[in-house]
């Protein structure tokens, strides 16, 4: 009898330890699984807070004001078939950069099958794809598994530079009938975000109020030199004249991460780079510790 109750007592200490394994497995994944998703989610969740909220229920769209063209280019699709942006003039493009090896691209696919659908003659989808190490075979394969209807082209280095870099994916331009670029949305956006942009640029009629904002480099980064403000950087203190010869400096001096950019670009690309924000702290520093009639700031100001 005392022997059943000892083999008893073990088998109950050895099921009470797999317990314990199988939670603290179970834990680590979910972790994991935490820091994944808020980030792949992080821009749907603003995009619903940007179409509003309970308390004020009203959609913004936002345009620039000041667009650029949209940068041409002159390709063949995976079927092989010509893709001119020239040809496009007249419809609502989407620039969409997407990988097969990203999920947040996967789970946009249909989204834009069905605004392909919707759309169609009016709307222009060309998915960019910035799989390096896939050959074109193997995105053609996968694009056909997904049943993506609109052209998808393979990306390069010089293309992606034509659209000022692109360091997440998904990331989609949003060109207006006159090829000008009027948006950009980085990550996992709700359709019914780009289905109002799209309506709205068609001229047709969508409950949202629209507003326009300034490109000073959230679309491109060459637009950073109209930026007043730049993210992490902190001006108080300067007079308009210093402020003016900082973002002189910050758009002309280049950030030393390797990122080859300008400061001022960098703080806009990637807000969390500590190079960046540490040389941005040093020339504002300078400037402000500089009288504002001494030379030394008369030699920064030009």
């Amino acid at each position: 009898m005392q022997k059943l109750l000892i083999v008893g007592l073990l088998a109950l200490a050895a099921i009470a330890v797999l317990t314990a394994q199988i939670s603290t497995t179970y834990a680590r994944h979910a972790a994991a699984a935490g820091r994944v998703l808020p980030a792949s989610n992080s821009a749907a969740a603003h995009a619903r807070q940007d179409a509003g909220s309970d308390d004020d229920p009203a959609l913004v769209l936002r345009f620039a004001s000041n667009p650029s063209p949209m940068p041409p280019f002159l390709v063949n699709d995976l079927d092989g078939n010509v893709i001119s942006t020239a040809s496009w003039r007249g419809k609502v493009v989407l620039v969409n950069f997407w990988a097969t090896w990203c999920p947040p691209c996967r789970d946009e696919i249909p989204e834009m099958i069905e605004l392909a659908n919707r759309y169609k003659d009016r709307l222009q989808i060309i998915g960019i794809s910035q799989d390096d190490d896939a050959p074109p075979e193997e995105v053609r394969a996968f694009a056909a598994q997904m049943g993506i209807n609109y052209p998808v082209v393979m990306g390069s280095n010089a293309l992606s530079a034509e659209y000022g870099g692109v360091p997440a994916l998904p990331t989609s331009f949003v060109v207006n009938p006159d090829g000008r670029v009027v948006q950009k949305h980085v990550g996992l956006y709700p359709i019914e975000v780009y289905e109002n942009e799209i309506r709205s640029l068609l001229g047709m009629h969508v409950d949202a109020k629209v507003e326009t904002f300034e490109d000073a480099g959230q679309i491109f980064l060459k637009n950073a030199a109209n930026a007043t403000e730049l993210p992490g950087v902190d001006f108080k203190g300067l007079s308009a004249e210093q402020k003016r010869a900082a973002l002189k400096r910050l758009n002309s001096e280049s950030c030393t991460c390797g990122c080859k950019l300008t400061i001022a670009q960098c703080r806009i690309n990637d807000s969390s780079c500590s190079t960046s924000q540490g040389l941005a702290q040093k020339i504002v520093r300078e400037i402000r510790s500089a009288h504002p009639g001494s030379p030394a700031s008369s030699t920064i100001a030009r």
